[in-house]
């Protein structure tokens, strides 16, 4: 008898536990979506015209690219991990990097354009100075950090 009379009182607690969880991973749900929704206060006007004005190869953007290659030659030479990073945070390059990806992203073949074109120009502004730097007589013995980016496999490729 005891049995029957705890029935009811078992399937209204395995419904207020099951109502519990539920409420449980709602509340996840939407804690998570709140905090990596990328979409919330974001104007796509303006981060467009962000992205763009940072494509360009100017004045200042050039001459901090120059240092930042030569920084990172100088880490090469030395065979400083940290300093190599440290340059390529500093460095330009994700101007004309970014706006090519929202060149291809918004189907928008003049940014293209003016992507690759700068990108192309600070490459080659980057390998002058690097080779600029190695040419001189005392930078060019070869470190074990120099050597061990003359042969990358696919884990420097998914780095990149």
């Amino acid at each position: 008898m005891a049995t029957t009379e705890n029935s009811p009182n078992l399937e209204n607690n395995k419904k207020e536990v099951k109502e519990g969880f539920k409420g449980f991973f709602n509340a996840i749900k939407t804690f998570l979506t709140n905090l990596l929704d990328i979409r919330e206060e974001t104007n796509k006007e303006i981060t467009i015209e962000k992205i763009k004005a940072g494509i360009p190869v100017k004045s200042h953007n050039a001459w901090v690219l120059i240092f930042s290659i030569f920084i990172a030659s100088i880490g090469l030479n030395v065979s400083s991990t940290a300093v190599v990073i440290g340059a390529m945070l500093v460095s330009p390059l994700m101007g004309p990097i970014l706006g090519l990806g929202l060149s291809i992203g918004i189907n928008d073949i003049d940014t293209l354009k003016r992507s690759l074109i700068n990108l192309g120009v600070m490459v080659g502004l980057s390998i002058t100075t690097s080779f600029l730097f190695f040419s001189i007589p005392l930078f060019q013995e070869a470190t074990p950090e120099i050597i061990a980016r003359t042969a990358p496999d696919v884990r420097d490729v998914l780095i990149a």
